[in-house]
């Protein structure tokens, strides 16, 4: 990971799925994401999701016309989120969950070989809690939009770990 100043943001380049690991609690098979683009903590991130044939959902979803389902685009933005939410300086080494999800609407299908742009932006935040405006493009079109509603667990998820 390096850093990169643009006046007076910083972009955080590249995660790599280990990195992203170190970030959020979702693991295989349900890690739905292969590396983060770029990120301006506090502010928008950009997330590679790589879709396969091998994905396990294709093998009902559905036989003979493979189509990602969309609750599982919507997982996807989610985790970007959560890697965005989690990044900010008040959330580090927090949860976060999604408690909403407002105005999605799909546009195109996601299909084996396409890879899916994951856009992630701060809507409001208050206190713990908050909304961002996600998108997934694939090959330069809209595939699906949503407004994503959030909590932050005020536990660290450290102290818990240690408390096991």
């Amino acid at each position: 990971m390096f850093e990169i100043n643009f006046g007076r943001s910083t972009t955080v380049a590249v995660l790599s799925t280990t990195e992203i690991m170190d970030l959020i609690p979702n693991r295989y098979p349900i890690l739905y994401m292969d590396y983060v683009d770029e990120m301006t903590p506090g502010e928008s991130l950009i997330a590679t999701k790589n879709v396969t044939i091998n994905e396990q959902f294709f093998q009902g979803h559905f036989p003979g016309n493979p189509v990602m389902p969309g609750v599982l685009i919507i997982e996807s933005l989610a985790q970007a989120a959560s890697i965005l939410i989690l990044s900010s300086p008040q959330f580090v080494g927090k949860t976060a969950y999604m408690t909403g999800i407002d105005n999605a609407k799909f546009k195109r299908m996601v299909k084996p070989g396409d890879t899916v742009k994951l856009h992630v932006e701060f809507g409001n935040l208050r206190e713990n809690m908050g909304t961002v405006k996600v998108k997934a493009v694939v090959d330069g079109k809209l595939a699906t939009s949503a407004e994503l509603m959030f909590v932050v667990s005020p536990e660290d998820k450290s102290a818990s770990d240690t408390e096991k």
